[in-house]
């Protein structure tokens, strides 16, 4: 099952390309999915299990499969992507003779509003109780909630934090984002207290007399998990019996349509989420419409 083109693909992605290790081993996933359909598939059609032998077709036929499977439109896509990646780099190193995946198109994905949550349900979060065990514990889990909101950071950023990423003099954190990519993100007064009030305090005790740079750690003193972070935000919302569906993601969501709500241009928000691309940006305007066209029919005499 081309181990050693696929392998060689994989080494690429991660020195030359520099992306990080989650991000590699969903490319394996989604490529040994992909040649396993294709290797099944070739041999019902007793054709040459080879590389030379992927065409368009049998792309178009593994997206019909997924469909048939049930897998959302945007897993759909994102399998394409992995795909189309490594069809490029298979033609590039002269391993293929055409790019087979480059003539299939994306599938249509549905035009989604992300999910955010009012000041009131972020103010459950931030001055509520928060859940844990002890005192180290609950200070921990509202810098965590404080640091989502102020800076919209991805989870994965959230927990790759170390210490020496908080700047407290100048008021920033330092993040490491997709692709490698270093971006300098402001932090507000609240946020700030919170860390500083953690780290200061409390994770001293988190920290077990052990050598750790990490920001945030578990109760054994490790860097915390992302399934962690979401145990916590769990736990969080069934003792403030909030219902509605909150992620990690929801904060950096929500920090973005605040942000838009209150004057903030597009591109200054696209650098502090750390979007390549203004496009992916944009999807929150359609939360500020959508936002907009609930108050005009609650507050127009004619709406």
């Amino acid at each position: 099952m081309a181990v050693e083109e696929l392998k060689e693909y994989l080494d690429y992605l991660r020195v030359q390309r520099n992306l990080s290790p989650a991000t590699v081993d969903a490319y394996e996933r989604d490529l040994t999915h992909f040649l396993h359909f294709v290797w099944e598939q070739l041999d019902l059609l007793d054709r040459p299990q080879a590389l030379a032998e992927v065409d368009k077709y049998l792309v178009r036929d593994y997206l019909a499969f997924l469909n048939r499977e049930g897998y959302a439109r945007s897993s759909v896509a994102r399998r394409l992507a992995s795909i189309r990646g490594f069809s490029r780099y298979l033609y590039a190193q002269g391993h293929i003779a055409k790019d087979f995946a480059l003539p299939v198109g994306t599938p249509k994905q549905p035009k989604t509003v992300p999910e955010t949550m009012t000041m009131d349900e972020i103010r459950c979060f931030l001055e509520g109780n928060m859940p844990g065990s002890n005192e180290a514990l609950r200070a921990r889990n509202k810098a965590i909630f404080e640091l989502l909101y102020a800076t919209g950071i991805r989870l994965s950023e959230l927990v790759g934090l170390n210490v020496d990423d908080v700047d407290t003099t100048h008021h920033y954190v330092r993040v490491l984002g997709k692709g490698r990519k270093e971006r300098i993100v402001p932090l507000g007064e609240y946020a700030l207290a919170s860390v500083h009030n953690y780290c200061l305090n409390y994770r001293g005790q988190l920290l077990k007399g052990q050598d750790n740079p990490a920001l945030f750690l578990n109760a054994a003193g490790s860097r915390i998990t992302p399934r962690g972070v979401q145990y916590i935000l769990e736990e969080c919302c069934r003792l403030l019996a909030v219902h509605k569906k909150i992620t990690p993601h929801t904060f950096r969501h929500t920090f973005a349509t605040h942000l838009l709500d209150n004057g903030a241009d597009l591109r200054s928000i696209q650098e502090l989420l750390g979007h390549s691309s203004l496009s992916t940006t944009q999807v929150y305007t359609k939360v500020t419409r959508s936002h907009l066209k609930t108050v005009y029919n609650r507050a127009h005499p004619r709406a």
